[in-house]
């Protein structure tokens, strides 16, 4: 599949804030209103709003979660040995990529999924210039099967990632959540939204963004992150226009 012709994805950096972008996809998001496994609605509604921000020039990478179908720390709670569950989540998330992958080329979009380990058979392993140049070239990276290590979260690998391909924003996708609070707005309905707060003052307030390791990797390479809620439409775009949506995390020194 070709994918949208050069002409029809606009000029990278032109009328966008961020001409390079990591999209973080949870699993959540991909299960929609289905208990666990993968809605096929849901995946078609994520992959339309894909379409709309490379059909503004965006090059964009993603990384896909696996907690539709696993959680590798809660499998370790209930006794399995830690890395096994964690490789167990790495896999999970290769069937989401390729779920993602189908859906991105049925919008006529050209992908590359890539994972952290080897699984020729269905994907590329992950080299990061080739990556880069996928992206140069217009394509969607999709990068699975998260750091490749145990005892990492696919948040991390969202952060790394991001650092590794030089994007300009991590844009952290939440299931019906659409920002950043100081409690959980699904359980408080007093809950506080934050427009805009510091990488500081999310490790210390303990917020729920994503875990610390990434948000640190994110902090000292001064990379913003965007928390926003996939599910409202067109809200990827407005984002990558420059658009204030959801909350952005920066340092505080002039990146708003």
């Amino acid at each position: 599949m070709n994918g949208l012709p050069l002409e029809s994805r606009g000029i990278p950096g032109a009328g966008v804030k961020y001409s390079r972008a990591l999209l973080k996809v949870s699993g959540e998001a991909l299960k929609g209103e289905r208990p666990y496994g993968v809605d096929s609605k849901a995946v078609s509604f994520i992959a339309q709003q894909i379409k709309e921000a490379v059909e503004l020039g965006v090059e964009l990478g993603l990384v896909v979660g696996a907690g539709n179908w696993w959680r590798g720390k809660e499998a370790s709670v209930q006794g399995m040995d830690r890395a096994t569950a964690d490789y167990a989540g790495m896999l999970a998330t290769i069937i989401n990529a390729l779920a993602l992958q189908d859906a991105l080329e049925r919008e006529g979009i050209t992908t590359r999924t890539q994972t952290a380990f080897a699984v020729q058979a269905v994907a590329e392993p992950y080299i990061r210039r080739r990556a880069i140049r996928h992206l140069e070239k217009g394509r969607v990276v999709i990068l699975a099967a998260g750091t490749g290590s145990p005892y990492m979260t696919t948040d991390t690998a969202a952060g790394l990632r991001a650092v590794e391909l030089g994007a300009e924003v991590l844009l952290m996708s939440k299931y019906k959540v659409d920002g950043v609070y100081d409690s959980d707005p699904r359980v408080n309905l007093q809950a506080k939204k934050f427009d805009h707060i510091t990488y500081m003052e999310a490790l210390n307030l303990r917020l729920d963004v994503m875990d610390t390791t990434a948000l640190s990797l994110c902090m000292d390479n001064r990379l913003p992150i965007v928390v926003f809620d996939m599910y409202i439409a067109g809200s990827l775009t407005r984002i990558l226009k420059g658009e204030s949506l959801g909350t952005l995390i920066t340092d505080g020194a002039g990146q708003e």
